[in-house]
């Protein structure tokens, strides 16, 4: 019974003949961009992963349509394939959570869809749901897209996200086809903020720092750092102390000191990964005046993904040493105090309504 159920869905999902040849053709390079390349070096082993995706999907499209991997791979060899097998889905259920496209709207070279998540269970879902860099977006042509909370009704523990599309070429979006697949695999929600608070650290003796170390960046903010970087890609940092103090659950201060005439403040925080706590200093002066940092240079010790991970961010304030005993440290912090893991994905065409 099963067997011929599985084999009834697969026989309503069938590809056109010109579609699968003009694929073939992409593989083998017979397709207009391949002939500009005259020595195809590299071809061979992407035409085999091509060829063993395509018959993957072409065999079995349902189970491609299902398999996150395989859909990844098939979306690796060609968009307009993948997305042809994955069916409509507008709304998915997992793990207590309902993910539903609610409307899309077309305008010239953008669209614009509305996307809620519904807690069905509780108040995982709230005013504060954060898709923490979660969500992917699968779409067949070049483009440039987000994705942003714009909105929580708490009868129904419901958020709203809004998704924006733009073609790259500046082309209108209803003279293609297509469909979007839009998925999430974790959300953080009941966040946290203590902002624009005093920082129980005293700055009338910091002093030249006694140990510094070299590190490679994950990320930085502000002002160009480029002119505080060594010819090997390397910051000149703080080493980690014990912690001078705990502004927010999960994050400490773990030095201070001056280096080349640079005041270095050091946060770190072992859970970044898991609830996004974070956070910024500034200073203010006797006369209430705020002076903001310079800029600052982000960067982890440990595994990259290690649950013994240990992500470390300095700030950096150009204010003279003798100056820095009228001053008084502030900063704003954030994290959340719930994570959800779950499956959510939809996929939808992209057409006005």
């Amino acid at each position: 019974m099963l067997e011929k159920t599985y084999k009834n869905m697969n026989s309503q999902i069938t590809a056109s003949p010109g579609l699968i040849a003009d694929t073939i053709d992409l593989m083998n390079g017979s397709g207009e961009k391949s002939r500009v390349k005259e020595k195809p070096v590299f071809r061979r082993p992407v035409a085999v992963a091509a060829a063993i995706a395509l018959c993957l999907a072409l065999a079995t499209p349902v189970l491609a349509a299902n398999v996150p991997a395989i859909y990844d791979l098939m979306y690796l060899v060609s968009p307009a394939v993948a997305q042809y097998f994955v069916p409509v889905q507008e709304s998915c259920e997992n793990n207590g959570v309902r993910m539903e496209v609610v409307s899309t709207h077309i305008y010239d070279d953008t669209a614009e869809i509305y996307v809620t998540m519904r807690d069905l269970t509780g108040d995982r879902v709230d005013e504060t749901t954060d898709l923490f860099d979660s969500y992917s977006l699968h779409i067949p042509f070049d483009s440039i897209s987000h994705c942003e909370r714009v909105g929580f009704d708490e009868t129904t523990h419901t958020a709203t996200f809004l998704i924006t599309i733009s073609t790259m070429d500046g082309n209108d979006i209803d003279t293609r086809p297509s469909k979007v697949t839009f998925s999430i695999g974790e959300f953080l929600s009941h966040k946290a903020a203590l902002e624009n608070v005093p920082v129980d650290v005293d700055l009338s003796g910091v002093s030249e720092a006694d140990q510094t170390q070299m590190v490679y960046a994950n990320g930085f903010s502000g002002i160009n750092a480029e002119p505080y970087r060594n010819e090997s890609g390397e910051y000149t940092a703080l080493v980690p102390g014990a912690s001078l103090c705990t502004p927010i659950n999960g994050l400490d201060v773990t030095a201070v000191g001056y280096i080349d005439g640079m005041l270095h403040i050091q946060s770190s925080t072992a859970d970044k990964l898991t609830y996004d706590t974070h956070g910024y200093f500034y200073l203010v002066d006797e006369d209430g005046n705020q002076i903001q940092y310079d800029y600052s240079v982000s960067f982890f010790e440990g595994e990259i993904n290690g649950e013994n991970r240990v992500d470390y961010q300095e700030f950096i304030f150009d204010i003279p040493q003798n100056e820095l005993r009228n001053h008084t440290l502030y900063g704003s912090f954030y994290t959340s105090g719930q994570k959800t893991e779950g499956n959510w994905r939809v996929t939808f065409p992209l057409t006005a309504g």
